[in-house]
């Protein structure tokens, strides 16, 4: 198991307050050196602020490109690998609009857009505009590579330490952990001889490195957050979720029981006992972890497979290749059904999206970028929404 990021949650102010940046430098900075001296892999070290909008005000929404060069720069003086300036909001339609041009400016800054949450309801507005960020921000790069830089999010609150979905919600700095330990899960069921083994294997690994974690957590005297214990993958099969999946005894994921390991896997994080905060569930980014890559390539796991998990488990669609001539019009379906199902399950749902410009269903995604697999684009089945869902109507959709 590594850590995948430190994340520090502060409100920077505006115009920035380069002495909360510089604190949050030299916390980032000994709590990497404290988790690294119990012999964890500290693989990055980020910052989140609130949501931008709030940050600059509708008066000066222009200034968010300014704004994300600014705070890079300030950022990789202080040894910050990434940051996040938080989802645009829908009270705010131009907060959307103005995202793709601050992706261009940074490679290092992260961003969402709040499509539903349970105060307002799900904004067909709000999903029209993230899928129209989707589409603009494709050709950014030649490979579509900028929208891992974007997330459209449905229901999740402040604290998520995975990027793109952290942001912060309070004056009061805080900080949490996410995990890459799709390993335990593989370990776990390695030589598991029932299901039953195999789920307290993973609890009781959970438990131990939650509690190391944790202990460590409190001498740094910063407020702690809690742990975001998903299954993050990286690509090779050791650390694959798809590869835990099939040692249950699935033959390939995307099969017909796949659901049913999603749901037990996901169900152990919940039955270990640990400061929890963000999605800590089944993760199931497409292109960062080997065997899922493989079996989207294959045909075997499709869009739909993904999100059916997601009611189950899970952050919802991540990293998913699609067709370059993909239209804001055809997301827009898919971004709706994930809202509707963060709403009425009551959990935190995410889609990050990845139109790769000049390529078609079923050609490969030749990407040169280590923390991803090869892979296929996937097929999207979705057309133009009609009326009267094709409207800009706010609907309310309560939990079960």
């Amino acid at each position: 198991m590594k850590i995948r990021s430190i994340t520090y949650f502060c409100n920077p102010k505006f115009p920035l307050d380069e002495g909360v940046l510089r604190t949050a430098g030299t916390f980032l900075a000994g709590a990497k050196s404290a988790y690294e001296a119990a012999g964890y892999e500290v693989q990055t070290v980020r910052l989140a602020t609130v949501p931008f909008p709030m940050l600059l005000g509708e008066e000066n929404i222009e200034t968010l490109p300014a704004l994300t060069r600014q705070l890079a720069d300030i950022a990789k003086q202080h040894q910050i690998g990434y940051f996040s300036l938080g989802p645009a909001l829908p009270e705010m339609p131009r907060s959307y609009e103005v995202i793709p041009d601050a992706i261009f400016v940074s490679k290092d800054a992260f961003f969402g857009g709040v499509m539903a949450d349970k105060t307002r309801g799900l904004d067909l507005a709000a999903v029209r505009a993230c899928a129209q960020v989707i589409v603009k921000c494709a050709p950014i790069e030649p490979n579509g590579f900028a929208n891992l830089q974007f997330a459209a999010l449905a229901n999740v609150p402040a604290g998520a330490p995975f990027f793109p979905a952290a942001y912060h919600d309070r004056d009061q700095s805080a900080f949490g952990i996410a995990t890459e330990c799709a390993d335990l899960a593989v370990s776990a069921f390695e030589n598991a001889k029932t299901i039953e083994e195999g789920r307290n294997n993973l609890v009781a690994e959970i438990e131990r490195h939650g509690k190391k974690l944790t202990e460590i957590a409190k001498t740094l005297k910063v407020r702690f957050y809690g742990i975001d214990f998903s299954l993050a993958p990286f690509p090779d099969d050791a650390h694959s979720l798809g590869n835990a999946v099939e040692r249950m005894g699935i033959p390939k994921i995307g099969l017909h029981g796949s659901l049913a390991a999603a749901a037990l896997l996901t169900e152990a994080i919940d039955r270990a006992h640990f400061p929890r905060t963000g999605f800590s569930g089944f993760m199931q980014p497409v292109l960062e972890d080997s065997v899922l890559a493989k079996r989207a390539a294959e045909g075997t796991l499709t869009i739909k497979d993904a999100l059916l998990y997601s009611a189950v488990c899970g952050t919802g669609l991540d990293t998913v290749p699609l067709p370059g001539d993909v239209t804001a019009e055809q997301l827009v379906p898919l971004l709706l059904d994930l809202s509707a199902l963060a709403l009425r399950l009551d959990k935190p749902l995410t889609a990050r999206l990845m139109p790769v410009p000049g390529k078609k269903a079923g050609e490969e995604t030749n990407f040169d970028f280590p923390f991803f697999a090869p892979s296929k684009i996937m097929s999207l089945d979705s057309e133009k929404l009609h009326s009267p869902f094709d409207t800009s109507e706010i609907l309310q959709i309560k939990k079960r």
